[in-house]
């Protein structure tokens, strides 16, 4: 069957749907969608426009629709989601006409509802059209305003200016409401960045190589996850903040290093690479089905010097002796503030409560692991998020209570040149608007001798 617009936008309404009954990620689950209907590039294009686009906006959307469906508390919640859908589209994309917009709605309501919910939809999108929107101005409180504007929860809008101060949470808001980079790694165990990027513009890709990162490169145009070259063991997909933590653990050939928190396993084949497939890497996960992606990636890259191990990392010392790592990186699990842009769901299922709990979980990962590590040795702790509580608190508390640690000053040294002027001492907090990339915080610590 050919997809018409209309069956993309009937698809994207679906899928708002499910992410929001079952607080799924729509990264995955709109992957799934797109295999399973077989979807033309351009209908691809449209499809994650619609679903990502009426996500990253929805709270302004439901403050433009709330005066037009006042009375009418009790619509299902397709036709909330088919509201939104249509009024993301009036409102921000130039290219489709209104009345098109309009005509999809009411069309997806007669199939999916009846005759009184078609004219029911008809009648608010028309009211929007005929008055206009109302307007964002009228919000006299800065704050709430910025998070209407940008559709974040205010409670994190006040969080965030009472931390970083009005201006960089306002970058920061708005850059979370524009589309993600998509950038590898190039294994330079097997290949040069120069001769990966050559061989994928002859495949037809956009290439561009990163200004950040020596061995990165960035694709502005198509997936690098579908070429020969990602095949091939060549390059991997990791976001330029999350390849500097290899970076700040600055492992040498023939050490032997523990990776504690490590599928997918993006660092853990970073530092392999970047040890020149010597010594031994030890990456740690809890789950089976997650330890495996770890090994099929070291597989796919011609990495020997990987080992990985199912285990709570809480528990790790009854695996190994104390003493006996020259490097640790504990990428820690956290509230992923800094990969909005990638998930746009999460800003509404998070709460403040749960920065509190993962905060402490992170100081008994810090704390377990500690021990493993030798005298003299460097332990990386970083996290994909913005937040203090979770970052500078969390490492200020881990060194208060464990006075055989410091902050390691020469941190800076190991970094490439482009990000050291955003350290300050032993740390890095990156905010997606710095370069583009996620949000990303690292400290590097050291164990005395």
């Amino acid at each position: 069957m050919t997809l018409t617009k209309n069956n993309v936008r009937a698809i994207a309404m679906d899928l708002l749907v499910t992410i929001e009954k079952n607080q799924s990620y729509s990264n995955l689950l709109l992957n799934n969608v797109i295999e399973k209907n077989e979807l033309s590039a351009v209908d691809v294009g449209l499809l994650t426009e619609l679903t990502y686009g009426t996500l990253q906006r929805r709270m302004a959307l439901d403050f433009f629709l709330k005066p037009f469906i006042k009375d009418n508390k009790k619509l299902a919640n397709w036709i909330h989601h088919l509201l939104r859908l249509t009024l993301y589209q009036m409102v921000y994309l130039d290219r489709i006409p209104d009345r098109a917009a309009i005509y999809e709605a009411v069309e997806i309501a007669k199939n999916r509802g009846h005759k009184g919910i078609a004219s029911l939809v008809n009648g608010v999108l028309r009211s929007i059209q005929r008055e206009g929107l109302p307007s964002l101005s009228e919000v006299s409180d800065p704050i709430e305003r910025l998070s209407l504007e940008t559709s974040h929860p205010e409670w994190l809008v006040t969080r965030w200016v009472n931390q970083f101060g009005y201006d960089k949470t306002k970058e920061m808001c708005e850059i979370n409401l524009t589309a993600p980079m998509q950038t590898a790694r190039v294994n330079l165990t097997k290949i040069s960045r120069d001769e990966c990027a050559q061989i994928l513009e002859e495949d037809g890709f956009t290439i561009e190589k990163s200004p950040i990162i020596p061995e990165a490169i960035r694709s502005l145009k198509g997936n690098l996850a579908s070429t020969i070259s990602f095949k091939y063991g060549m390059i991997t997909i990791q976001d330029e903040s999350s390849m500097l933590a290899a970076y700040a653990l600055g492992a040498m050939e023939g050490e032997f290093v523990l990776d504690a928190c490590a599928a997918p396993g993006g660092k853990s084949t970073h530092i392999a690479e970047k040890m020149q497939n010597t010594g031994e890497v030890i990456s740690v996960d809890l789950h089976q089905h997650k330890v495996k992606l770890i090994n099929e990636n070291a597989r796919r890259l011609g990495l020997t010097n990987i080992k990985t191990n199912v285990s709570d990392s809480r528990l790790l010392q009854e695996k190994f002796k104390n003493e006996s790592f020259h490097r640790i990186l504990l990428d820690a699990p956290c509230s992923g503030l800094g990969v909005m842009r990638r998930k746009p769901d999460m800003k509404y299922t998070k709460v403040e409560q749960d920065l509190e709990r993962l905060s402490s979980i992170q100081q008994n990962l810090l704390e377990s692991v500690a021990p493993l590590l030798k005298k003299g040795g460097i332990l990386v702790y970083s996290t994909c998020t913005v937040d203090k509580e979770e970052n500078e608190l969390t490492v200020k508390k881990f060194l208060e209570n464990n006075p055989e640690f410091e902050g390691d000053l020469s941190f800076k040294n190991r970094m490439p040149e482009a990000v050291q002027p955003l350290i300050t001492g032993y740390e890095l907090q990156i905010f997606p608007q710095d370069f583009g990339s996620d949000g990303f915080y690292i400290a590097a610590l050291r164990k005395k001798v």
